[in-house]
């Protein structure tokens, strides 16, 4: 058997981190107040899955390389399966409404609905919903 993790944590860096809190509170995470100061946060995604919000200077420390700017540039697009295509729809327009800018418009593929948004620092998030196979 290959690799079998028990849990995932993305590491993101951002510019403002108070202001990434509240664009993310607007569109429903929470966040794990024992793993957050002034220069990161854990945002609470589900009981397995975390995004480590890290300002760029401690961001640096995890990494020799440079931090890519993703307003110019994509370094990965965050996916996440949500429970239905009303909840796609609810997350990416809420997303949009709290400052979020637009990505690709709602791609329906029968069994599979997605949408995406870029957030306050251009990070590349899509949601979608796949119907179960029969």
């Amino acid at each position: 058997m290959g690799v079998t993790a028990k849990q995932i944590f993305v590491n993101l860096p951002v510019k403002n981190l108070q202001h990434s809190i509240d664009f993310f509170t607007t569109i429903g995470f929470e966040f794990n107040a024992q793993f957050t100061d002034e220069h990161a946060t854990c945002m609470v995604v589900s009981e397995h899955i975390f995004v480590m919000l890290l300002v760029e200077e401690r961001f640096k420390a995890f990494t020799t390389k440079e931090i890519s700017d993703a307003t110019k540039s994509t370094e990965a697009i965050v996916a996440l399966s949500v429970e239905s295509r009303e909840k796609v729809d609810e997350i990416v327009r809420k997303a949009l409404e709290a400052g979020g800018k637009p990505s690709n418009e709602p791609q329906d593929h029968g069994f599979m609905y997605g949408w995406s948004f870029q957030d306050l620092d251009g990070h590349l998030w899509e949601l979608f919903y796949m119907a179960e196979q029969q």
